[in-house]
């Protein structure tokens, strides 16, 4: 049985961020800031694009609009404080507010890799079964699909945030990072929680390696697929699988890298959350957008019909 007076009730948390040098603090805001104001215009324009061009209206670009729109809210979950906490003294963060971030984070992360899996059907359908395609992956389906991608995600994140407001905390309330994570709240436990931890890891770090081991094994049959085709659709099709598997590698690596170990300690544990929660999700729709003519001709024609 554990001892109550062996643990206090912590009310905010001290956030130690990317560095303590107040010069190196400058220079990231700087670099971040710049990436926003180049990246996140890009993604909502996008958006704007797909939803503009009816020639833009097959599945697969409806996927792609919906994964720009989850790269978005993804990327506004941690970085608005990190930018605010580079002219911050003492970065802190109440524990609503961690509980908060918590909770939004892993289920807008599930909710993508969902929905990248939802894309690698798609991709399937349309190369292994082009006569079936309307039939199996129409506007109806696709709305489904989209809200159980939605829906998994909500169910992953409340899952996490259920386990980690039971974690019994001890001091210091000090975090080596610059958000709030589960692996690093279970660090900051006082009692035996062997079973919490191993719950955390299946919903979480097992998640995302199942995840990426399916999306790699799917995009490796539909490669093999296509050496069966011309030149032409192969070369065009290819170029889709391999965005998809760009994508799918920058997304899903640091998260195994970061989640695929119980609760251990990784090197470089900051840098890989840097591109795993703000560099890459704005990214990832830029990758698809940049090996695909269609939508590049496109957005030139939407940006110069106002410019």
């Amino acid at each position: 049985e554990m001892d109550h007076e062996n643990y206090t009730v912590v009310t905010e948390f001290i956030l130690l961020g990317l560095s303590q040098n107040h010069e190196v603090q400058m220079i990231l805001f700087l670099f971040f800031l710049l990436f926003y104001m180049i990246i996140l215009p890009g993604n909502i324009l996008i958006i704007l694009t797909i939803q503009g061009d009816s020639q833009l209206g097959s599945p697969m670009y409806f996927f792609l609009a919906n994964l720009a729109f989850l790269d978005i809210c993804y990327s506004s979950v941690t970085p608005p404080k990190m930018l605010a906490d580079f002219f911050s003294h003492q970065k802190t963060i109440s524990y609503s507010a961690c509980m908060a971030q918590l909770f939004f984070l892993h289920f807008l992360g599930a909710a993508e890799a969902f929905l990248l899996m939802v894309m690698a059907y798609d991709r399937y359908v349309a190369i292994c079964k082009p006569l079936h395609y309307n039939r199996l992956v129409n506007r109806g389906i696709c709305c489904v699909l989209v809200g159980a991608t939605w829906g998994g995600g909500f169910i992953h994140g409340i899952t996490l945030f259920g386990l980690s407001i039971h974690l019994p905390l001890c001091g210091p309330n000090i975090l080596d990072n610059f958000f709030c994570d589960v692996h690093q709240l279970v660090k900051l436990a006082c009692a035996n929680t062997y079973i919490v931890e191993l719950l955390m890891f299946l919903n979480n770090g097992v998640v995302i390696i199942m995840c990426f081991i399916l999306l790699l094994i799917s995009y490796t049959v539909l490669l093999l697929k296509l050496w069966t085709r011309s030149s032409k659709a192969k070369n065009k099709v290819a170029s889709t699988c391999v965005s998809h598997i760009i994508v799918v590698s920058v997304m899903c690596g640091p998260a195994i890298y970061i989640y695929g170990l119980p609760f251990q300690a990784v090197p470089k544990e900051k840098v890989v959350a840097v591109f795993h929660t703000v560099i890459f999700p704005l990214t990832n729709p830029m990758i698809y957008t940049l090996r695909n003519k269609e939508i590049k001709d496109s957005m030139w024609k939407l940006v110069s019909k106002y410019i």
